[in-house]
């Protein structure tokens, strides 16, 4: 294969591979790589360069089983080994994932799937999310692979932390540089009344940390507005009035159409995003369809985010860098 990388856009092309955008901030589809076959290191130097400048790319009909999922991760970094997974995700291969887990998760605790989603997604922005976010060092990024999806409901959406950032005018960039706000698992989430083992839970098992508000790019330098609707609590040094109104403005911001681009599922699919420049919101349209969507997944281990200042960010409690 041959390459150029003397190209004006930052992109690295390869012969017979294709990288078409998708919207005009966030999003590319890319053509002629299979992703279960030997990669040169040409073609993974324009896969990661795709990654960088569009945040998400998308691949179409792949033959990619478990041990390939990881195989094709590794060549962008070193896969998460979750410490629990559910009985969906296969055996014989932590590095991976299955969504389906996750309709375990309110059955542990007492309740329905869907009263359990309810209480944690009360609000139109809670589902909007990084993965791991409050942890020290959320992973650098996620390889989601779709097994089984319906044929139609499923989507994915995700959004430009960058451009948000950039999108914002200038005595507002320089307002929230300097900001910090703490991001906690559990945040929001509604207890039922009386006992609620899901709130023992989140209180025996707490994950928080502080981090920038705003964080540098460690491989692009792009200023991120690092704000998402699930995990962050408030931000630190001002009353939760103010905290309140000023992430309700980023949050708006950063959830704004034009950053965004939204993927339609296949069995095949495989999305590959930036978990540091993006955040993203689960579909809610296909529950009461009753039919079968099952995601694969397997994420990057990620660095610990800087600000603007040069500051990193800081631990509160269940968290410290690389021990999942």
């Amino acid at each position: 294969m041959t390459t150029d990388s003397g190209t004006t856009d930052g992109a690295v092309r390869v012969e017979g591979m294709e990288v078409k955008p998708a919207a005009g901030h966030i999003g590319a589809e890319i053509t002629g790589v299979d992703l279960a076959g030997e990669l040169d290191d040409a073609v993974v130097a324009a896969v990661r360069a795709a990654v960088l400048r569009w945040k998400v790319v998308f691949f179409r009909d792949q033959q990619v089983d478990h041990a390939g999922h990881v195989a094709f991760a590794r060549r962008f970094g070193q896969p998460v080994v979750l410490g629990r997974r559910g009985s969906a995700s296969p055996a014989g291969f932590p590095e991976v994932e299955t969504t389906a887990d996750r309709l375990e998760l309110g059955g542990r605790f007492g309740m329905e799937h869907e009263e359990w989603l309810e209480r944690r997604r009360h609000t139109l922005l809670r589902g909007w999310h990084c993965d791991h976010g409050a942890r020290i060092d959320p992973p650098a990024a996620t390889i989601l692979r779709a097994e089984t999806v319906p044929p139609y409901g499923g989507d994915t959406t995700w959004s430009n932390l960058a451009a948000a950032y950039a999108g914002l005018s200038q005595p507002v960039r320089e307002f929230v540089d300097g900001l910090r706000a703490e991001h906690r698992l559990g945040v929001g989430y509604q207890p039922r009344p009386g006992e609620d083992a899901y709130v023992r839970h989140l209180l025996d098992h707490q994950v928080a940390s502080v981090h920038p508000l705003v964080r540098v790019h460690p491989e692009t330098g792009e200023r991120v507005l690092f704000v998402n609707g699930y995990y962050l609590e408030q931000i630190t040094g001002v009353s939760r009035a103010e905290s309140a109104a000023i992430l309700d403005m980023l949050l708006a911001q950063a959830t704004r159409p034009e950053y965004t681009v939204r993927f339609r599922w296949e069995p095949g699919s495989v999305a590959f995003w930036d978990n540091r420049a993006t955040i993203h919101l689960a579909p809610g349209d296909n529950a009461h369809l009753g039919l079968p969507r099952t995601m694969h997944r397997v994420m990057l281990t990620g660095d610990i985010p800087v600000g603007v200042d040069g500051r990193p960010s800081q631990p509160i409690v269940g968290t410290e860098p690389g021990r999942w």
